[in-house]
């Protein structure tokens, strides 16, 4: 049986998935979605740890991240490469030791970021249709469960000893790409899957991101 954690995005939480389990508990799978800290004093460290936590727990995993979320993955895979057997990025940021996703991101993302920020850090969630919701209902779905996020998960610096330069990867990214996640991927070594839909595509398309996940398992 594959054990799938499945780690959120900025603005997010473990809802992401909700569309997604199901269709993977179908196969037989068992899944675990953390619910990362969001306090302004939580960076991408604590994130790191929290998911290293459920690592431990959970024994050898399929780890994905979607956005964010893939940036706190391939860091605690790096500090456990030995209970990962995949990596799933799905429209996820990735870079090199050093970098945060500031540094991985085109400058007028950050500007705006840094100009949605108030003074204590907090970054209010984006309307449901920056992340490329267009049904009404779904659009509603969304904007009730999105929360803020701070600021110290952006700029903080990815820590990587290369240990998660060993696992396989695949890189799901989204047509029409809007932001890098293809060539994050495919610089990565990843595989790299291409569907037609937007950013939030767990939400949106659960089926092919059920399938990729799947087919990631071996």
């Amino acid at each position: 049986m594959t054990t799938f954690v499945l780690v959120h995005g900025a603005w997010h939480g473990p809802w992401t998935w909700d569309r997604v389990v199901p269709l993977l508990e179908r196969e037989g799978a068992k899944t675990i979605a953390p619910d990362l800290t969001h306090a302004a004093d939580a960076g991408l460290r604590t994130h790191v740890d929290e998911v290293v936590s459920v690592l431990d727990a959970a024994g050898d995993v399929v780890l994905a991240g979607h956005s964010y979320g893939a940036l706190v993955a391939r860091e605690a895979a790096d500090l456990r490469p030995g209970r990962v057997k995949h990596i799933v990025m799905i429209e996820g940021w990735a870079g090199a030791d050093g970098m945060s996703l500031f540094d991985l991101a085109p400058e007028g993302f950050v500007e705006a970021i840094r100009s949605w920020a108030g003074p204590d850090g907090e970054i209010p969630a984006p309307a449901p249709e920056r992340f490329g919701i267009t049904d009404p209902e779904d659009a509603r779905w969304l904007a009730e469960r999105l929360r803020p996020q701070f600021l110290r998960t952006f700029t903080e610096a990815t820590r990587l000893s290369g240990a998660v330069g060993t696992i396989p990867g695949t890189g799901i990214f989204c047509r029409p790409q809007v932001l890098p996640f293809e060539r994050m991927a495919v610089s990565l070594g990843y595989r790299a899957i291409g569907l037609d839909a937007p950013h939030d595509v767990p939400l949106t398309d659960p089926r092919p991101v059920a399938d990729g996940l799947l087919e990631a398992a071996g």
